[in-house]
């Protein structure tokens, strides 16, 4: 979220200019995010939220003998610090996201760990591969979150995956979206309900918007998974460890202690 929008609420906007509002924003605030977030991320690691739950205990893409033997993808790669991670794993990782600035990051920590990643600059629900070309997709809080029609993400994702690939995605709880965005005990009162869909929206002076988020309900990401032929195999919502002190927009130790930030969604393509 820009730290000083003209206008910022919740309110109804076109879809198509969010997405590729969306788009510029996470390129023009690309070096600021890793700055904030990158210590916490590392270069080549597979951190799946704020929780820090990761990969490497997590297994929820499969036990490593397996993923050495398939081809993966990573929608909304940000910098690909998971793909990198899996990469130097010995993994075939392919990395996607609609944010070229962010690309030129992932470009930069290739170079830096010495660890390259393919990556390919692309729009999550218009993928430029063929049908059946993957193992394993993947994503951890890309994409979805920021597009209109999430239903179509999951499409393609299904298009581009063998018959038994495994589809994980990463999304902020959607109980979530009843509370207010602060970490603190003052984000323990529901001020909204959970069941209103209207996007929160960021504008510009112009009247432009600039950044968006999309909320769906836990229902709402099952019809759509279902609504693409994929099976949910299990949903994890990852409690807040003892001992984690780092706080992270929304999420933070008071309020994770009593409140799920995170929903992972462990799908599969028969």
């Amino acid at each position: 979220m820009a730290d000083n929008p003209a206008r910022a609420g919740y309110e109804e906007v076109d879809g198509q200019a969010a997405a590729a509002a969306n788009a510029r924003w996470w390129s023009d605030t690309s070096e600021e995010y890793l700055t904030e977030h990158g210590a916490f991320l590392g270069d080549a690691d597979f951190t799946w939220c704020p929780e820090g739950l990761r990969e490497a205990d997590a297994r929820l893409l499969g036990p490593p003998e397996s993923l050495r033997a398939s081809r993966v993808l990573e929608i909304g790669c940000g910098a690909a610090q998971c793909s990198r991670w899996l990469a130097a794993h010995g993994v075939d990782v392919v990395a996607t996201d609609v944010s070229a600035g962010m690309l030129r990051r992932a470009a930069e920590l290739d170079a830096a760990t010495g660890t390259a990643v393919t990556a390919v600059l692309a729009d999550a629900r218009r993928l430029p591969f063929a049908e059946e070309s993957f193992d394993v997709a993947f994503t951890a809080f890309g994409a979805i979150p920021f597009v209109p029609d999430a239903r179509a993400v999951h499409a393609e994702v299904a298009r581009v995956l063998r018959p038994g690939g495994r589809w994980v995605f990463a999304v902020t709880h959607p109980i979530r979206w009843a509370f207010p965005d602060d970490p603190t005990r003052h984000g323990l009162t529901a001020t909204r309900s959970y069941f209103d869909r209207t996007p929160y929206v960021e504008h510009d002076a112009a009247g432009r918007p600039t950044y968006a988020e999309f909320h769906r309900t836990l229902g709402d990401h099952v019809r759509d998974v279902v609504a693409a032929g994929l099976v949910i195999g299990d949903l994890i919502e990852p409690e807040w460890p003892e001992g984690h002190e780092r706080v992270w927009g929304g999420w933070g130790p008071e309020r994770g202690r009593l409140l799920p930030g995170t929903a992972i969604v462990v799908t599969r393509r028969p």
